[in-house]
């Protein structure tokens, strides 16, 4: 498997996404970062606040800062050659890069993930779950407009059983006769297919 190694610009930590203005670029590598990773790809990323020796110690490194100064941060090499600098590459530039077909066969990236584990959250009354995973999800970059997509999903799943239980009860309150026809009720046949 190929090796990735990641050269950033000067930033406050190790990834840039932190910080009340996040740069969504970031957020977005880093999503991909962790993609390639969960495909085993090793991935070395080097802060030059952090670790600037590494931009020292390796030739390609220090020649490509030497002829294009920091504009040639973030630098990005599969196993030690530059494939590009002064930006970040998409992940689809990384999957061809490194050789992995499998980047469309997945929907389910980070930011996915955490509208489900919302979704999840509104449909299981847990407080704690939603406001983990609604911060969660701002780190990744989710606008407002998705998660409050993924809040009414899990609201309407959450709903569901409450109708279906209550189209029960009006069905058998006006069963023949009007009075509720309450023998019925546990055998759990009606309820089928609601």
């Amino acid at each position: 498997m190929p090796k990735l190694e990641v050269y950033d610009p000067a930033m406050c930590c190790a990834t840039g996404v932190c910080g009340p203005q996040v740069d969504a670029t970031l957020v977005r590598f880093a999503a991909d970062v962790k993609w390639l990773q969960g495909e085993g790809v090793e991935v070395r990323r080097y802060g030059l606040s952090q670790n600037p020796s590494a931009y020292v110690e390796n030739p390609v490194v220090r020649g490509a800062l030497t002829e294009a100064g920091e504009s040639a941060l973030p630098l990005t090499l599969v196993d030690g050659g530059i494939v590009a600098m002064g930006v970040y590459p998409t992940r689809d530039q990384l999957a061809d890069w490194l050789g992995l077909s499998a980047l469309g066969s997945s929907l389910f990236t980070p930011a996915v993930a955490e509208l489900v584990a919302i979704g999840a959250s509104i449909a299981c009354n847990c407080q704690s779950c939603l406001r983990y995973h609604l911060k969660a999800a701002g780190a990744l970059g989710v606008s407002t407009a998705d998660i409050a997509r993924a809040v009414e999903q899990g609201a309407k799943v959450k709903d569901a059983p409450h109708q279906a239980i209550m189209r029960l009860a009006t069905r058998l309150l006006q069963s023949d006769g009007g009075a509720p026809a309450v023998a019925s009720v546990g055998t759990g046949s009606e309820a089928v297919g609601d």
